[in-house]
């Protein structure tokens, strides 16, 4: 789909991202018990520095994939490890390495069995999630894609609640399922697509219209079990309550990502004229995740509940995003991702905290925190406000964006999921309500005290990022302008040729986006893939 800019720095970028996290699970073993978190802290904050460059050096006029690197693995079949990113891949990156410090300090005290083994499955489920999204060759990223597995079900199994060996089984299982299926849909590309496992290849290879809709299907199955898309989210609410709070964080500000960046980087470019087919199914989908988790969530007693079903709804608008398959819904879906890990992941963060104090994630055992805990509820407040899509705060950004571009897609798709913003503000504002301002709870208020250091530098630059993103979004959305104008110049190319030949119908739907509004590139018309240094 785009060409590729080899590393020319000389230093592996991408490489050290990826696999120092791995190095410092293997490592920790051999530290000693009681410095074990500080050396697991210290990796993960070496590891956000190391992030940064890609950020710094990260050039936004290009959708080409940077800072790549490419060695040869397995010559019959040809199997590469190839890495890069672009403005669709970075800001998932980015993320990971943002949040996992937090998942460290949030465990602090709250593991306390098997720590070494705690934080190698967290290390170990860093360098799986930042291989998913820097992966340009197939093999490398199911491998990738199925390494998550373990770590995570290790953390819901062994550390996670009372009924921890359902919730991990139920998770393992249905992840599984969808992990074939994808299997499949990347044999039938290698096969018909030239015996390549070239992610960018295979991105430029016109498929007959038949096969797209098979290999659709399946990936829809792996992506729509990961995101979690109704009717496929029932693994969710299990596993969010009984994973430990750093699980929780990793699982929906990380993990579900991978489905929609699934949708993306393969379903998009690759199957165009099946996306076009199942575009109104997929937006009806979304839609129906969006009122749906909403609803559910009004009806939750358990935090951790309300958060997980609320996650399902927000989820939905990424996924809403997407399928409007206009620059402004994929712009608005990517900022969603961001967004919703960023406030949901500083969400179940803050039902970790009380938890410890309360041992209980009941709505009517944790009331009346504003007294006791008012710098807990000033937080509580902040992240629900912007989880609502408060203006001001982040996840509005990305919220419009994705209503402008659905709006655009269809009107009453847009009225549709606005429903599911007054919806979020209901179940926020009535969970803020309870747990700040409700009748204090008698035998757990006296005995509450308020953030320590340690949660302070937790919560703290969550917050910052919520009115940073939300008063400044450029900085973020500047790098992802021309990856996703060339996707959607991508799809309108692909469908312009398709309905030339009179094999494909339009309704005039892909070509939603004026190119005037469109940054001038030299790279608006990019040839076939291609690998070569930058100029």
């Amino acid at each position: 789909m785009s060409d590729v800019s080899m590393n020319s720095s000389g230093f592996p970028w991408l490489t050290a991202v990826v696999f120092l996290p791995l190095v410092g699970a293997l490592l920790l073993f051999f530290v000693k018990e009681t410095a074990v978190r500080w050396a697991a802290l210290g990796l993960t904050l070496a590891e956000l520095a190391l992030s940064f460059p890609l950020w710094i050096f990260f050039d936004p006029s290009t959708p080409r994939m940077q800072f790549a690197e490419q060695v040869a693995w397995i010559t019959a079949p040809s199997i590469n490890y190839s890495v890069g990113i672009d403005g669709i891949s970075l800001p998932l990156v980015l993320l990971t390495t943002f949040l996992m410090p937090f998942c460290v300090l949030v465990s602090w005290t709250a593991i306390q069995t098997r720590v070494k083994s705690f934080l190698a499955a967290l290390l170990l489920m860093e360098t799986a999630m930042i291989g998913v999204f820097v992966a340009l060759d197939f093999v490398l990223f199911y491998v990738f894609w199925e390494a998550m597995l373990i770590p995570m079900y290790l953390l819901i199994g062994v550390w996670g609640g009372p009924n921890r060996l359902y919730a991990a089984m139920k998770f393992f299982l249905y992840t599984l399922t969808g992990s074939v299926l994808l299997l499949v849909a990347i044999l039938a590309l290698f096969f018909h697509g030239g015996q390549t496992f070239d992610i960018l290849l295979l991105s430029g290879v016109e498929y007959p219209s038949a096969l797209q809709s098979w290999i659709f299907l399946a990936f829809f199955a792996a992506f729509a079990v990961k995101v979690p898309m109704f009717p496929f989210h029932t693994w969710l609410p299990d596993a969010h309550v009984e994973a430990p709070t750093a699980g929780s964080v990793i699982l929906a500000s990380v993990l579900l990502k991978m489905g929609t960046y699934g949708f993306l980087r393969f379903t998009l470019p690759m199957l165009p004229d099946a996306t076009d087919t199942f575009t109104p199914a997929m937006i009806g989908l979304s839609l129906m995740a969006i009122l749906y988790g909403a609803y559910m969530a009004l009806a939750q007693t358990d935090l951790k509940k309300l958060i997980a079903y609320s996650s399902v709804s927000h989820m939905g608008s990424v996924t809403l995003g997407i399928f409007a398959l206009n620059a402004q819904g994929i712009e608005g879906a990517l900022m969603q991702m961001l967004n919703h890990g960023i406030t949901t992941g500083a969400l179940f963060l803050c039902v970790g905290i009380l938890y410890e104090r309360t041992h209980s994630r009941l709505l009517a055992d944790n009331a009346g925190l504003a007294g006791p805990m008012p710098r807990y509820a000033a937080f509580l407040v902040i992240f629900s406000l912007s989880s609502l899509g408060l203006p001001g705060t982040n996840s509005f950004v990305g919220e419009f964006l994705v209503l402008a571009g659905t709006f655009m897609w269809s009107k009453p798709a847009a009225a549709a999921a606005a429903l599911g913003i007054i919806l979020a503000a209901a179940y926020l504002l009535w969970m803020v309500q309870r747990v700040a301002f409700g009748v204090p709870v008698a035998k757990t208020a006296p005995k509450l005290i308020d953030l320590n250091l340690r949660e302070w530098a937790t919560l703290t630059p969550l917050a910052f990022l919520v009115f940073w993103i939300g008063f400044f979004p450029n900085p973020v959305l500047a790098p992802m302008h021309a990856s996703v104008n060339h996707l959607v110049e991508h799809l309108d190319q692909r469908h312009t040729a398709v309905a030339r030949r009179g094999t494909s119908g339009t309704d005039g739907r892909w070509l939603t986006v004026n190119k005037t509004q469109r940054p001038a590139s030299a790279d608006s018309h990019l040839p076939p893939p291609t690998i070569g240094r930058t100029p």
